[in-house]
């Protein structure tokens, strides 16, 4: 039988320790505010070892819970060390963000002009990084009873944006991944959901890219507004909520109404 709803408290993550890649930048960082905020404690996993000490620290002093571990995904050492550190701070794991992505710093080409060591990379860090923290954090949600991960796609995949092809296509991986692992740890109750965000003006999109990339971004969509770090977080506590207790392997589109599917 299922568990009743639980009216008062289905939506929220008080108390929930959750992991962010990439947690003290961009879109990442204000993951980390908005769950720190919801009374989430928080672990920021970032590889801007700075930024990221920082951001925790600015949450602390606001009042919420939050530690930062320097985290390179690709790295099985760093990314083991990562999980120990959030298990010996706050005692378990029941949240994964897998935020951590190359694409901004990525110039925009033809896909003949990328090189077979940008494409490694690319996909070292957006799928073997995932790959590798989600198997990190598995026995530790064992032990709670369960847990819920969140990986962050793009909605690029829905219309096969061209210009970054390794960025694309490591996107679209990530959704095959979310459904296969959906299938390995239903037994284990841990939920395995993906989010594919809209053109998302982070801090760190708005440094990289020029004005008139900037443009006409909002074309297409229902809702003809820019689209905000804020926009996602509400998909993203949805998720890591026992209100999605009984949702997986499914790829939540969040980009204002521009690609239905």
């Amino acid at each position: 039988m299922g568990k009743t709803f639980d009216v008062d408290n289905a939506y929220s993550v008080k108390d929930k320790v959750v992991i962010v890649t990439g947690g003290g930048t961009g879109i990442g960082k204000v993951y980390s505010q908005r769950l720190a905020q919801s009374g989430a404690k928080v672990v920021l996993a970032d590889i801007a070892a700075e930024e990221s000490n920082d951001v925790a620290a600015e949450i602390r002093d606001s009042g919420g819970q939050a530690i930062s571990v320097p985290t390179d995904v690709t790295n099985e050492e760093a990314v083991k060390a990562m999980t120990d550190f959030a298990v010996n701070e706050y005692g378990g794991i029941d949240g994964l963000i897998n935020n951590a992505s190359l694409m901004s710093v990525l110039p925009r080409g033809d896909w003949f002009e990328i090189s077979a060591e940008r494409w490694d990379s690319v996909m070292s860090v957006n799928l073997k990084g995932i790959f590798l923290c989600c198997r990190s954090v598995y026995a530790h949600m064992q032990k709670r009873g369960g847990g819920s991960i969140v990986n962050i796609s793009s909605s690029r995949i829905w219309e096969g944006n061209p210009n970054r092809l390794d960025y694309t296509t490591s996107k679209a991986g990530v959704v095959g991944l979310t459904r296969a692992l959906a299938r390995e740890l239903g037994d284990d109750n841990i939920s395995v959901n993906a989010i594919t965000p809209g053109f998302t003006l982070s801090e760190t999109q708005l440094a990289s890219s020029s004005s008139n990339y900037l443009g006409g971004k909002d074309e297409g969509k229902c809702f003809k507004r820019p689209q905000t770090p804020d926009d996602l977080v509400g998909a993203v506590i949805f998720l890591l909520s026992d209100a999605a207790g009984f949702m997986t392997g499914q790829t939540v589109n969040v980009d204002g109404g521009r690609y239905m599917h």
